[in-house]
């Protein structure tokens, strides 16, 4: 074994000797590097699984921004940065070393409901809360039905201060309905978009995520004056206390009747909308390996560590999305700072951050990008893993890959490099596919690498893609496929050995 270990230290020097005399640009020849390969070796499939295990477990809820379980992942990536003897760049206090803290807003409707004398009609049940004026205590309207809701059908009647109730089924329609009348005097609107309880039920089901309970913002969201709810025709019927029948009548006559069909269509009803915007905290999780002699210089390696938490008794674990990008990141901190403490160390300064918030919006790396830790001049490059440890459909037949996305888009140099390492070392296939200009996915402003990008820092975004578990409680530990994983990994560790210890810095595209 001493033996060995000597042989690789001699043939490295001597590797690392070519390497400085080489052309220092992305179409040098690169030779195989031994030092390399033997810190390649610490990881392991063993390492990943143990991670992975903590960071997909029930125990940790789904990591939700926020969340105990989020900052339950938090405290674990800290301390496998500390026994690897990662510096914290964050050095505020003992209670935010590694930490990078940040402030967010966390908003949701606490009490929403239509009511008459006998009866209340709930948000995300009977009915949907689409505006955002905050009425925190019960409010008095009267309820017009106005049938169409188009400017004929507001003859004849007044509707100032009330709510107006019609039919609009796309959002489009809605939209020109609410101004129609807006311009009437209307106050709020009670739009019918499906004819009994059953239709709008299922209409609330598959529209679910666009009609979420909490949101995550970075401002505190401000009260508006939009009082828009949707509901069925059948709520309608229930609140005005009229038969379907009438209505069904009423709006038959109002293309062809003098007089206003809809007239004694209305009655009192009691609104509440209560709106909360409280202010939590929620952090990145950053640990360093300091370069030698070119230690100003900074190469970033991110994952994002949040998932969507839970709903109920479904956990979204995220074994996938991202616990599997997260634990190639702390395997590649173990294999980067064990080459340090054997005085095998990266020339450039390679920052590994586990960030917050990116399901919410890329919030966490878009805080970094705004506060950096490390000047953006001095950064060389992100590569950024989002995603490495499935299959996806389109290649389930096909041998080992990945999707490389973003690779030539600021930098050749660093496209060149990541195909020739994978020549080298990991023999994958590199699959372009979402990385086209015209990919309707657009999966390369998807995730956290977009915000180094957006300050012109050459990013890679590696990933496996979408599968049927995507953002679903089935995405678990038992369908992650470690061998990938592993590889995948090994790859983004080869690219970030030759970034970090290459004599020149990437050069941007010209």
């Amino acid at each position: 074994m001493r033996n060995f270990n000597l042989t690789v230290i001699f043939l490295g020097c001597f590797i690392m000797q070519v390497h400085s005399q080489a052309p220092a640009n992305g179409s040098e020849t690169l030779l195989p590097d031994s030092l390399a390969l033997y810190y390649a070796r610490s990881i392991t499939v063993s390492d990943l699984k143990n991670y992975l295990s903590i960071l997909a477990s029930d125990a940790l809820e789904g990591r939700d921004t926020g969340s105990r379980g989020q900052k339950m992942a938090a405290a674990f990536i800290r301390e496998h940065f500390k026994d690897n003897s990662l510096l914290p760049i964050i050095q505020k206090d003992s209670d935010s070393l590694y930490f990078q803290k940040m402030k967010l807003y966390r908003n949701y409707l606490d009490d929403v409901f239509i009511a008459t004398a006998s009866k209340k009609y709930r948000n995300q049940q009977e009915l949907v809360y689409l505006g955002n004026a905050n009425i925190t205590s019960t409010q008095e309207f009267k309820i017009q039905f106005v049938g169409d809701g188009e400017e004929n059908d507001y003859r004849d009647m007044t509707v100032d201060g009330a709510m107006v109730a019609f039919f609009a089924k796309s959002p489009n329609e809605r939209q020109r309905k609410v101004k129609i009348s807006r311009d009437h005097g209307a106050e709020a609107c009670f739009v019918i978009n499906a004819d009994d309880q059953e239709e709008f039920s299922a209409y609330v089901q598959r529209n679910s995520k666009y009609f979420e309970a909490v949101t995550i913002t970075r401002e505190q969201v401000k009260s508006g004056s939009t009082i828009t709810f949707l509901s069925s025709y059948q709520t309608l019927s229930e609140l005005l206390a009229v038969e379907r029948q009438k209505l069904d009548q009423a709006v038959k006559k109002a293309g062809r009747s003098s007089r206003n069909p809809y007239r004694k269509l209305s009655t009192t009803i009691n609104v509440k909308a209560e709106m909360v915007s409280e202010k939590f905290e929620t952090e990145n999780v950053l640990g360093l390996v300091e370069g030698s002699d070119k230690k100003d210089e900074l190469l970033v390696i991110t994952s994002h560590y949040d998932h969507i938490g839970r709903n109920g008794d479904n956990i979204y674990n995220g074994a996938d999305d991202n616990g599997s990008g997260t634990s190639a990141v702390m395997e590649l901190a173990q294999a980067f700072a064990s080459a340090k403490k054997k005085g095998h160390g990266p020339r450039r300064s390679i920052l590994f951050m586990t960030v917050t918030g990116e399901e919410k919006g890329l919030l966490g790396s878009e805080f970094y990008s705004n506060h950096p830790a490390w000047p953006l001049e001095k950064t060389v490059a992100n590569l950024n893993v989002d995603m490495i440890g499935r299959v996806d459909p389109h290649h389930e037949s096909t041998g080992p890959y990945v999707y490389v996305i973003g690779s030539n888009r600021l930098s050749l140099d660093l496209h060149q490099i990541n195909e020739q390492v994978n020549e080298l070392y990991t023999g994958l296939e590199l699959d372009y596919k979402y990385n086209a200009a015209d990919d309707p996915n657009r999966f390369y402003y998807r995730s956290d690498h977009y915000n180094f990008a957006r300050h012109n820092i050459p990013i890679i975004f590696y990933f496996n893609g979408t599968h049927a578990d995507y953002h679903q409680p089935t995405d678990t530990i038992e369908k992650i496929r470690f061998d990938l994983l592993k590889t995948r990994t090994d790859l983004i560790f080869y690219c970030a050995w030759e970034l970090a210890n290459r004599e020149e810095r990437i050069r941007l595209n010209k």
